[in-house]
């Protein structure tokens, strides 16, 4: 059974896309998800993403992490649906398309800088990110070597965000899989170190639960620009550069966050489901 895909990336985090509504999937497992991501023998990617039909909105989205892991959230990802859908529809069909996630029904629209992605509202309470117990989300009282206290952000998944002085100088890739997996986070974390350059510019890296150290992590730029702001150290609307580009995020006065973004196809191309079994 041959399948066709779409490469893409958002920012350089990178995407397998399967549209699954006008091709049949073979039942799907973590084993097949690692190999497709593998970038050595597969196609390789960050995420798996697989568009569906919906029922309450245009389209349906599931995301895998390239360790096999399905998660509810991916901002870089939600773009990447949106521009191809943007180059499969006759101009000026649709202005927004609604996606639906496991995390919320999120809207997309096109915009001069790129793609702008309602994220929906930041969940703050201890419960809902989730960490194992209660604690004040603001400043977890905890810390890794330098990595210490912490705001905890759910975007639809869970983020650890640590305001440093220089993001650049934190060994992320040694600390990053100790506290993704650590026991305070019983459905493990991205790691996000931020550096304040002012009001309105936060530079970022982000350990990504599931993938590692990534180019661009969309629901991070959110998360930690929530956690800012919630710190008092931004504007409400602030620049997020990472080592693949530079994203803009708004909290806007409805509490919902707003991305905004380019997005971009690498390559098309097809497989057969049998090499990966």
């Amino acid at each position: 059974m041959r399948a066709a895909f779409t490469k893409m990336h958002g920012l350089g985090n990178d995407f397998v896309v399967l549209d699954t509504r006008d091709q049949p999937l073979p039942p799907l497992n973590a084993p097949m998800v690692r190999a497709l991501a593998d970038r050595h023998t597969g196609i390789g990617c960050d995420l798996l993403v697989l568009i569906e039909p919906s029922q309450v909105a245009d389209l349906k989205v599931r995301l895998f992490n390239a360790d096999g892991d399905e998660v509810a959230a991916c901002g870089n990802a939600m773009r990447a649906v949106a521009l191809r859908h943007a180059a499969n529809t006759a101009p000026g069909t649709q202005a927004i398309l609604r996606i639906e996630t496991a995390a919320d029904i999120l809207t997309a629209r096109a915009t001069d800088a790129g793609v702008a992605v309602d994220m929906g509202r930041p969940r703050l309470e201890w419960e809902a990110i989730p960490v194992a117990y209660a604690l004040d989300t603001l400043s977890l009282p905890v810390g890794w070597e330098e990595l210490e206290q912490p705001c905890a952000v759910s975007m639809g998944n869970p983020h650890a965000v640590f305001f440093v002085p220089d993001c650049d100088a934190v060994p992320l890739a040694r600390l990053g899989p100790h506290i993704e997996s650590d026991p305070l986070f019983p459905q493990r974390v991205n790691v996000n170190v931020a550096t304040v350059e002012d009001r309105r510019h936060i530079r970022l890296r982000v350990w990504e639960r599931g993938v590692g150290l990534t180019r661009a992590c969309g629901t991070g730029a959110c998360a930690t620009v929530v956690a800012a702001v919630r710190r008092g150290l931004v504007e409400r609307s602030v620049e997020v550069t990472l080592p693949g580009g530079t994203l803009a995020v708004e909290w806007g006065a409805d509490g919902r966050v707003t991305m905004t973004g380019p997005a971009a196809e690498s390559f098309r191309g097809s497989f057969d489901w049998g090499d990966f079994a």
